[in-house]
């Protein structure tokens, strides 16, 4: 077993430093104040999070087809321990490039039966991943402030301004 602190108070500590980020950043986006009230609200949900070794950076950006056609995946410089949910808060790469793609990462990973749960969490660290987004992708350049700058406004409506914790590209088995 590894020696790690409860995930509700890591969690928290790096909900905070992403938070003071992005609000000592200078570029903003319209709807950010409702995922910093989505994500004040729903921390309780952190409480009692197993954690297991985790990518740290799993979306379609760092899979690749091999040679005889299976996805290798790759990057794993991020790599660490944490709730496997949190594993998820990348999707938003891959419901950019196909939402059925997304669903069924969930939908498999879930065989179907997903808990309401963890779509709430899913919120959450989607949320929070959008926020530090914006800081992390100044050094890059416009290219990457802008692209991180869309995919902000489309999590704000993919979640209808945090009203909703499911987001709107989501695919449920029994509608395809």
């Amino acid at each position: 077993m590894f020696n790690q602190s409860k995930w509700s108070e890591y969690f928290n500590k790096k909900i905070d430093r992403k938070i003071e980020k992005y609000k000592a950043c200078p570029i903003k986006f319209e709807g950010s104040d409702y995922i910093i009230n989505y994500i004040n609200r729903n921390r309780y949900l952190l409480e009692d999070r197993p954690q297991v070794f985790q990518h740290g950076d799993y979306h379609i950006g760092n899979m690749i087809l091999t040679k005889n056609g299976s996805v290798g995946i790759i990057d794993f410089n991020r790599l660490g321990f944490g709730d496997p949910w949190e594993e998820f808060n990348r999707i938003t790469f891959c419901a950019g490039v196909s939402k059925f793609f997304a669903s069924g990462r969930i939908n498999g990973y879930f065989n179907n039966n997903i808990p309401d749960t963890f779509f709430r969490l899913l919120a959450l660290y989607i949320g929070s991943n959008q926020l530090s987004s914006i800081p992390w992708a100044i050094p890059f350049g416009q290219e990457d402030i802008n692209f991180m700058l869309k995919q902000a406004n489309d999590v704000i409506n993919w979640y209808n301004g945090f009203e909703t914790h499911i987001p709107s590209w989501y695919i449920s088995k029994d509608i395809v």
